[in-house]
């Protein structure tokens, strides 16, 4: 097994990495430039250089293709993509990135043929419209998809895309949902502040997170499993899965950082804006067609994630840069008109 992971040196692709490397995986991470930073904050030196960087543009089908030739390539984990903020402020560089890169994704995978065994992609819950939109109750992966993004709509249309791919020229591939996800390496998205929080309180310093109600907390380690489960179990088909985590309000996940860091309670505050995207999806079709995935409590999610950073203080690598950035505005519901 020799998996690219295209944008690899970003959060959930350092976790993804450090699990393969401990199976003895070859790992390739194809990326603009090399930037194993959030690498370092989870592998030891010697399980970084383990993986090779393989420059490209996930948008330049020619150097994908090359790369997945070059290095036998078996599975590919597509995770690059620009966010929220970003699809938001320039929507057609987000349409690029995020639309264009997946097409090129499956086109360099089709011109392989049976080389390349299967995609398993990184969708998002931002597919779907916000919590006024559905029934009361657990949402499956087939309801009706209204997302309130320009980034909810390129997942949408990467979702429809991988179907098509699978009609037409049989490629399997498995697109996956996270919501929330949070631990240490988290530092960009409207969603990264509860992990921002978390070090925050640590380090003795107030933060806010600057929206409220109800969300799907998912740990980090837990999603990057997913990926790889999704990549290796028994599967035939191209379907897009709702992950589920610990599907809690802000209070609640306030009160957990408390019970590992006390000090929480004075020095870290929530809103009240609900995030326009439904918390309450079911994983009943990710469990069915692939198998239970892992779920870590969000109290032993936020434990690990403190005991990660406190030895990136002692060893003088906690970076704080991310706690001095300007926030997002968090995604809102919105009345049709």
């Amino acid at each position: 097994m020799r998996v690219l992971i295209t944008g690899g040196y970003g959060f959930i692709g350092a976790w993804i990495a450090k699990t393969l490397l401990a199976d003895n995986v070859e790992v390739f991470s194809y990326d603009l430039k090399e930037d194993p930073r959030r690498f370092r904050l989870i592998l030891s030196e010697e399980q970084t250089r383990r993986v090779t960087f393989v420059p490209g543009d996930v948008t330049d089908l020619a150097a994908l293709t090359t790369a997945l030739t070059k290095h036998k390539i078996t599975h590919i984990i597509h995770l690059a993509g620009l966010q929220v903020p970003t699809c938001r402020a320039d929507p057609m560089l987000g349409a690029k990135v995020n639309v264009l890169g997946t097409l090129a994704v499956f086109e360099a995978a089709k011109a392989l043929g049976d080389q390349v065994q299967r995609i398993v992609y990184a969708s998002s819950a931002a597919v779907f419209g916000g919590p006024d939109k559905y029934p009361a109750g657990p949402q499956g992966d087939d309801v009706n998809l209204v997302p309130s993004t320009h980034y909810g709509v390129f997942k949408c249309c990467n979702e429809g895309n991988a179907r098509i791919y699978f009609q037409d020229h049989g490629i399997t591939s498995v697109g996956l949902r996270p919501w929330t996800v949070y631990g240490a390496g988290r530092d960009l998205g409207m969603t990264s502040e509860p992990t921002k929080a978390i070090k925050a309180a640590l380090l003795g310093r107030p933060y806010h997170i600057n929206f409220g109600g109800w969300t799907d907390f998912q740990y980090v380690d837990d999603v990057a499993r997913a990926f790889i489960l999704s990549a290796t179990r028994p599967y035939k088909g191209s379907k897009s899965y709702n992950l589920r985590g610990a599907v809690v309000q802000l209070a609640d996940f306030h009160a957990a950082l408390c019970q590992v860091l006390p000090e929480a309670a004075k020095l870290v505050t929530f809103g009240t804006t609900q995030i326009a995207i439904a918390y309450d999806l079911s994983d009943d079709g990710i469990t069915r067609d692939l198998g239970p995935m892992p779920k870590t409590s969000l109290t032993a999610g936020i434990r690990e994630t403190v005991e990660i950073f406190q030895t990136l203080r002692a060893e003088g690598r906690l970076d704080t840069a991310d706690l001095d950035g300007p926030k997002p505005a968090p995604v809102t519901v919105v009345d049709e008109v």
